[in-house]
């Protein structure tokens, strides 16, 4: 029987979503319920602030040592989401040999951008810490994040001062991976109206929440996915970002998918829409082309 497109397999989704209640919630439930691999452990619900509540949950290949570790941090136009959605991310890479961790951080109008950014430095700043405590390797850890997650994952590894009360800087990752993130959308449009709550109506604010802005050839390697059918975040974002770290000779890699569209980029991820793009293949081969363990002090040097 030939495969249904992706098209039908996102509607059978959606009509169960919307059969459960009509939540997202349910629709990333029929995500993760198909993504059940043996031999990875799971602990949820791990508190990383305690001034806020927040926590995170690790994946990691049972046993593993040694391993490359990697931060995702979700979409969600920065105003909703939850770490349990994105299961199937933590099980996808986790299967491949890489430890797994998965943030939530505040959303607006709880916060602005500087209660969001906080909460991630942090999150990356306790991943560095207890990386060894998971079989990972604090060298080798590396950002990753999809739509608004990818613009907070390309901050950290572009502007210094989220990392800096850590005594980290964007050289100490080992890498940055984008899935159709946000990194250069100034001037915010006037109908924006939370986008301009959370990151400020004048340009000097705008420009403290685009990645594209703090490119200054000291950045750890790039890795920009990006459906060229997305709707969503512009295809520009990723062509911005590519060529300023072009011209500052950084380390970036490209990818332009045909005909993907915004969350299908991370949906293939899941087993069912796997072939729809190889999201999976190309976030594993960019991280394990990228060690930085063997070398801690090479990047370093660099940003002297």
């Amino acid at each position: 029987m030939p495969r249904p497109p992706l098209l039908l397999r996102l509607c059978l989704l959606l009509t169960s979503m919307l059969l459960l209640g009509g939540c997202e919630a349910s629709l990333f439930a029929g995500l993760n319920a198909t993504d059940r691999h043996a031999g990875i452990e799971v602990q949820r619900g791990i508190v990383f602030d305690t001034a806020h509540g927040l926590k995170l949950d690790v994946y990691r290949p049972a046993g593993v040592v040694h391993a490359p570790v990697v931060v995702f941090f979700y979409g969600g136009s920065w105003v909703r989401g939850e770490r349990a959605w994105y299961r199937f991310v933590g099980t996808a890479l986790a299967s491949h040999g890489v430890v797994v961790v998965i943030p939530d951080y505040r959303k607006y109008p709880q916060v602005k951008m500087d209660g969001f950014m906080q909460d991630a430095a942090r999150a990356v700043a306790w991943t560095h810490q207890h990386a060894t405590e998971w079989g990972g390797t604090p060298h080798d850890l590396f950002v990753m994040g999809h739509s608004a997650g990818g613009q907070i994952g390309a901050l950290l590894a572009t502007d210094p001062s989220w990392l800096a009360p850590y005594d980290l800087q964007p050289n100490d990752l080992a890498g940055f991976i984008g899935l159709a993130g946000c990194y250069d959308f100034m001037p915010i449009p006037a109908k924006e109206k939370d986008m301009l709550g959370m990151f400020g109506p004048d340009a000097a604010s705008q420009a403290r929440a685009q990645p594209v802005r703090f490119v200054h050839g000291r950045e750890p390697p790039m890795l920009l996915l990006q459906g060229d059918a997305d709707k969503e975040v512009d295809p520009s974002n990723a062509l911005s970002l590519a060529h300023a770290l072009q011209a500052h000779h950084e380390d970036v890699t490209l990818r332009m998918y045909k005909g993907v569209g915004h969350n299908a980029l991370v949906f293939a991820l899941s087993r069912p829409f796997r072939t729809e793009a190889p999201t999976l293949e190309d976030v594993l081969g960019f991280i394990h082309a990228h060690p930085m363990a063997d070398a801690p002090h090479a990047r370093h040097e660099k940003s002297l």
